[in-house]
């Protein structure tokens, strides 16, 4: 078994992460206190990743991406994590999903988005329907040659920057023996469709300046050279190309907890009590240790399953328990760096405070806690026909 980088992947590590310290870190502050990213800073961050040849690092080559493995992506959203995602989100990385994009789709709206011209945004989740997605009340209808969609989307991240959207919705139901099951399509959606309207969304404690909208369609009609993938297909899609997502989660919480792990072993050091520094009391370096300990374990358990996807071995399982480890861990951590800094955790003269707020959503977004359990128990217990 071979743990090392390579040369190639330790140079995209050391690429990324001197991006996020120069290019990130000095605007983190001005976004937590505005909770806004000036358009032109944006501008700047998409310029320069494209000028690096890391926009769109995710996809492959023959569409115009630097053609990086699973394991690679990884990598460069590992030191993303470092950042603000506020600001990490002109990096680039548009949704794979887009893949999927068949004939006049593909110039109007994968390779706008792999060449930065235009910004996509997701859209699946509803009030009624987070991790019950087959729950979802958004329906699209058949009117003559076109589709008629009504109906909302919420937590919808960087739909304020988006250009056009990956919209999920019902298109009818199918009766099962478990009872009546949903059909779903997905549609590419350009803002400023008529019937279709992009809202400022609710203001979160968690990655201030990351904002959500709510997606509002009121009669907006589409034609079919607007469906993704196959009509009814859309949960075949999803399953396709959103699983890797969970992977993101999972390694930019491994680089944030890296990042909050550095102030906490720093301050320990630095910060002196009963004459001496506190790194020398058990209580503290017990904790540092159990940190230290549970990041790598998050670290390998997250690049184990993006190399399983790159040898096309099975890898729902373990993408599931990487993103459930990984965003746990970080809640962890960041709760324990706290401590360590003691009362001066909680100001804002530190970032911790900041780090320990984001945390917490890493456990709900792209799927809770409770779901990837469920993913793994499932996946245990299947074979047995339990």
């Amino acid at each position: 078994m071979e743990f090392g980088l390579s040369e190639e992947q330790e140079m995209i590590v050391s690429t990324v992460r001197s991006f996020v310290e120069n290019e990130i870190y000095p605007h983190e502050a001005m976004v937590e206190k505005t909770g806004q990213v000036p358009v032109e800073l944006g501008e700047e961050i998409k310029r320069k990743c494209i000028d690096l040849g890391f926009y769109a690092c995710n996809f492959p080559e023959e569409v115009g991406g630097a053609g990086l493995s699973h394991l690679d992506f990884a990598l460069v959203e590992r030191e993303l994590g470092r950042g603000s995602m506020a600001l990490n989100h002109f990096f680039g990385r548009p949704q794979n999903i887009l893949m999927a994009c068949e004939g006049d789709q593909k110039e109007r709206y994968l390779l706008p988005a792999v060449r930065g011209e235009k910004m996509d945004a997701l859209a699946m989740t509803e009030p009624d329907a987070g991790s019950d997605v087959r729950g979802m009340k958004c329906q699209a209808v058949r009117d003559g040659g076109d589709w008629v969609i009504n109906g909302s989307k919420h937590f919808i991240s960087g739909a304020e920057h988006a250009d056009f959207f990956i919209v999920f919705v019902a298109t009818g139901v199918d009766e099962t023996p478990k009872g009546p099951k949903k059909r779903i399509t997905c549609f590419l959606v350009d803002r400023g469709t008529p019937g279709f309207e992009v809202r400022d969304g609710y203001n979160s404690v968690s990655h201030r300046g990351y904002k959500n909208c709510i997606l509002y369609f009121d009669n907006c009609r589409l034609p079919d050279a607007q469906v993704l993938g196959e009509v009814d297909g859309g949960f075949e899609v999803m399953n396709e190309w959103l699983y890797a997502t969970r992977i993101t989660v999972a390694a930019m919480s491994v680089g944030r907890a890296r990042r909050c792990f550095d102030y906490a072993v720093n301050y320990a050091a630095e910060r002196k009590q009963f004459g001496q520094a506190i790194a020398k009391f058990q209580g503290i370096s017990f904790q540092v240790a159990d940190m230290i300990t549970e990041i790598d374990a998050a670290d390998w358990l997250t690049l184990a399953s993006a190399w399983r996807l790159d040898q096309g071995l099975p890898a729902n399982r373990q993408i599931a328990s990487a993103k459930l480890y990984a965003s746990e861990m970080l809640a962890r951590v960041t709760d324990a760096t706290l401590q360590i800094f003691g009362g001066m955790g909680l100001m804002d003269d530190f970032p911790i405070e900041r780090f320990w707020r984001d945390a917490r959503v890493e456990r709900i977004w792209d799927g809770t806690s409770e779901i990837q359990r469920h993913i793994i128990s499932r996946d245990i217990f299947r074979p047995l026909g339990a």
